[in-house]
């Protein structure tokens, strides 16, 4: 007798829908297997059979919820429903064994909370009655990225069902996922090392001391967990945003914000004296090597 799937259901509240997007770009594969293992029984966008008002009604428990996007008690912010996002996700968080938070706007907010100016626009750790936590078999899990990862999706549903709990960093993050910083893994560190700035859009150079580049600030595994198993931003040239982080969005991300020609914030796990130190070291070599690899 085939053992029954565990159930998954995606709730997509105050959202651009950019990780549903990343879901369908996953890996064919990977995607396939997840289907095989687990019951996708609703997605407001993807799925026909049931609604989201038989989901609710239905007596069965669900076993996974993942939810996309901010929430608030403003109906004005839900237009497929004459009920509220913090509604609705009340009454599935009742009917749910664990909550998992898609995005960094239901992990913390993100977007929508930084530029409704509404202070009701939140997280889910922030929106659920505590009584309703309660109820869950593990801590809420956030899965914070724009868009997040579809293997990290994966992984945590994965681990989740097979292991029945994940260790989290203070963030509500699996450790295994957010425990090393989007730095690690990143083709342009050794630019990093010797302070070679490179450029927007540029094959190489170091992008944190004029681009804005968040990578050594910012716990993520994109730079280990490439996405489409090929690519990440920076090695496409683009500066990291920090977009894994509590703080996201912030003001002028593409910009290095200094004092005096010193960057304000230095790489976590060093002091600003010994940082400040080293990068009056590596300013005094010029390896032509890499400074000929950035001309051409």
């Amino acid at each position: 007798m085939n053992e029954k799937k565990p159930t998954v259901v995606w709730f997509s509240a105050i959202t651009c829908n950019g990780n549903t997007h990343s879901l369908l770009s996953s890996n064919s594969s990977k995607f396939e297997l997840f289907l095989k293992n687990f019951d996708f029984i609703y997605h407001g966008s993807l799925t026909i059979d049931k609604s989201l008002e038989d989901i609710i009604k239905n007596q069965e428990q669900i076993d996974f919820l993942l939810v996309e996007g901010a929430i608030s008690s403003n109906q004005k912010f839900f237009t497929t429903s004459n009920d509220s996002t913090k509604n609705i996700l009340e009454k599935l968080v009742q009917k749910s064994k664990y909550l998992i938070a898609v995005g960094s706007c239901a992990s913390f907010g993100g977007i929508h909370a930084k530029f409704t100016q509404n202070d009701d626009v939140c997280g889910l750790k922030d929106a659920i009655e505590e009584e309703n936590k309660k109820k869950l078999k593990h801590p809420i899990i956030n899965l914070s990225g724009c868009p997040v990862h579809p293997e990290w999706i994966f992984q945590t549903l994965f681990s989740l069902k097979n292991f029945k709990e994940i260790s989290l960093d203070d963030e509500g993050r699996p450790k295994e996922l957010y425990g090393t910083l989007a730095h690690h893994g990143c083709t342009r560190n050794e630019y990093f090392e010797w302070k070679i700035e490179g450029n927007f859009g540029q094959k190489e150079g170091c992008l944190f001391y004029n681009q804005g580049c968040r990578a050594p600030m910012t716990h993520s595994s994109c730079n280990k967990i490439l996405w489409n198993d090929i690519n990440s931003k920076t090695r496409a040239g683009m500066p990291c945003i920090g977009c894994t982080e509590v703080d996201f969005p912030r003001n002028n991300m593409l910009e290095t914000k200094k004092n005096m020609g010193i960057p304000l914030e230095v790489p976590l796990g060093i002091s600003k004296r010994a940082y400040l130190s080293i990068s009056g070291v590596a300013k005094t070599f010029k390896i032509d090597r890499l400074h000929k690899k950035l001309m051409e």
